[in-house]
């Protein structure tokens, strides 16, 4: 149960970061006066995250957790580079948060609730589940956007340098190095939505095969190239 209410406050901060996150983008879509569309699409992601967290507070609460949730303040935000312009900075982030992080959740958090069986967390995962289909979507629309403007080439250039590390970065935190590994099955742990880490592997790759490599592939934007340039072979 100690790792149970560990990953669930981990969620929780998660995704209250993400709320965070997404109001702060959406105020750098306002200053750059982005359609309407765009800009209600990220004001509703911020109540859905908020919703997020309020539901796995209630499954860590369920599962006997009783910590405070401890966010820093200095990471509740964004920050422009120095010199880049805030297209590029709207672009960076939705490539990272949104085309990458909110595509590869919409995998991960179907993967999680299949064996879910915990009512409270069984009910958690099938909002966020249900939201994140929509928060992937803002993610594509908002890089179509920003590719309709007089910044395309410069966000053609930052998604050509930015994704081989954002991929890699995203690598890292799905454990990807496990990939191939057999699975520990935790039946208590599945029965409240946790799975082993090499099943965090298996979403991303799926999710690079049927998501990022084909969706980027209809914008002009060599995935496979940034995929695998930090890739190890053994690996791939």
């Amino acid at each position: 149960m100690q790792a149970i209410q560990h990953e669930w406050l981990r969620r929780v901060e998660a995704e209250y970061g993400s709320a965070a996150l997404t109001h702060h983008l959406t105020l750098w879509l306002l200053q750059l006066t982005a359609p309407f569309e765009l800009v209600r699409m990220g004001l509703g992601i911020v109540e859905d995250e908020l919703a997020h967290a309020e539901l796995s507070q209630a499954v860590y609460v369920a599962a006997g957790g009783s910590d405070m949730v401890r966010l820093e303040r200095e990471r509740l935000g964004l920050k422009l580079r120095a010199g880049e312009a805030l297209e590029l900075g709207v672009a960076r982030v939705g490539l990272d948060s949104f085309c990458l992080g909110e595509t590869v959740a919409v995998r991960l958090f179907a993967r999680l609730r299949q064996p879910c069986t915990e009512p409270v967390a069984l009910a958690a995962l099938d909002r966020i589940l249900r939201d994140e289909v929509r928060h992937r979507d803002f993610g594509w629309t908002l890089l179509e956007w920003l590719l309709s403007t007089p910044a395309s080439a410069e966000v053609r250039a930052l998604a050509a340098a930015e994704l081989p590390g954002m991929f890699e970065r995203l690598r890292r935190s799905y454990a990807y190095a496990s990939l191939g590994q057999a699975a520990q099955r935790d039946e208590l742990g599945q029965r409240w939505g946790l799975m082993p880490a090499c099943d965090y592997a298996r979403a991303l790759l799926e999710t690079y095969e049927r998501d990022y490599r084909p969706r980027f592939a209809d914008l002009e934007i060599d995935a496979e190239r940034a995929w695998t340039e930090h890739l190890p072979r053994a690996a791939g």
